[in-house]
């Protein structure tokens, strides 16, 4: 018996990262799965998204625990391809308990005018609301909405220094998230919906690993290694970890997906090691 068992979970970004831990994660807990990526490469980013492969990983890894799932490639930016995603979960499963809207990237790479801005903006931020607003016809008392933001995302600051226009639209679409969060969640309060907003430090995953993270940390070298930014990344928090894992990140999402959290809505949970107390500390 799973705290999760006959219940369906809405995930986008399931093919790799986070996404996929989600998933997994759920259906060990009995949930079945509607899982969602684009599937393809974004031009701002500057590491490799989500292939076919992968997401088909995802559904081999899922079916391994006895759950279904249904997996549909899909962009989050475009609400009509949520809609027909969601639809094809729901012709199978027929209902909708949990969505986890997660799809998240951080841009680096301006091909055009500020097209870094947009496009962090346009699946941070515009991806969630686009999530959230499919799902919200097909859910009942009981529900649970989890959204993605970042601890990075609610330090004062950081819109401004997190990198170049991508990663300005990366910080302010994760603020945004934390101010939606609480504002959507009392409007679903009376239904017995909730909707939480998880904000994770660095996560070992390839929006953490590449190489134009790897620069920003370690801007006294030409071309950083892992091994040589690493220590950097450490310093961000101040329990001893460069970085959780997206399993981290997980147990939370099973524990909001679930009824253990019954009562918890509207809230803004950092899994950061400390790493927002340590950044408001050095502020000052």
């Amino acid at each position: 018996m799973g705290k999760l068992d006959g219940k369906v979970a809405f995930i986008t970004g399931a093919a790799r990262g986070q996404g996929r831990s989600h998933a997994l994660r759920l259906a060990t807990e009995g949930a079945d799965i509607i899982a969602v990526d684009i599937c393809e490469q974004i031009d701002s980013v500057p590491y490799p998204l989500g292939t076919p492969e992968d997401l088909a990983q995802t559904v081999k890894e899922v079916e391994g625990t006895g759950r279904r799932i249904v997996a549909v490639k899909g962009d989050v930016r475009e609400r009509s391809q949520l809609r027909a995603a969601l639809d094809q979960g729901l012709e199978r499963f027929g209902r909708l308990d949990i969505v986890v809207a997660n799809a998240g990237i951080c841009p680096w790479e301006d091909s055009t005018l500020c097209s870094g801005f947009v496009d962090g903006t346009d699946v941070d931020l515009i991806g969630v609301l686009n999530t959230v607003a499919v799902s919200l016809p097909h859910l009942k008392a009981g529900a649970s909405i989890i959204v993605t933001g970042s601890t990075a995302g609610m330090m004062k600051g950081t819109t401004e220094a997190i990198g170049n226009t991508g990663g300005v639209g990366y910080s302010w679409a994760k603020q945004t998230i934390a101010r939606y969060t609480e504002t959507l969640a009392l409007q679903l309060a009376e239904h017995s919906v909730r909707l939480n907003a998880i904000h994770p430090t660095n996560v070992n995953t390839n929006l953490l690993h590449n190489a134009s993270i790897y620069k920003a940390f370690r801007p006294d070298l030409d071309n950083p290694t892992r091994e040589e930014a690493e220590p950097a990344l450490a310093t961000l928090q101040p329990m001893p970890t460069p970085y959780i894992e997206p399993e981290d990140v997980s147990n939370l999402v099973a524990f909001l997906a679930s009824d253990e959290s019954k009562w918890i809505t509207g809230q803004n949970i950092r899994v950061d090691a400390g790493s927002m107390l340590k950044g408001e500390r050095a502020a000052f």
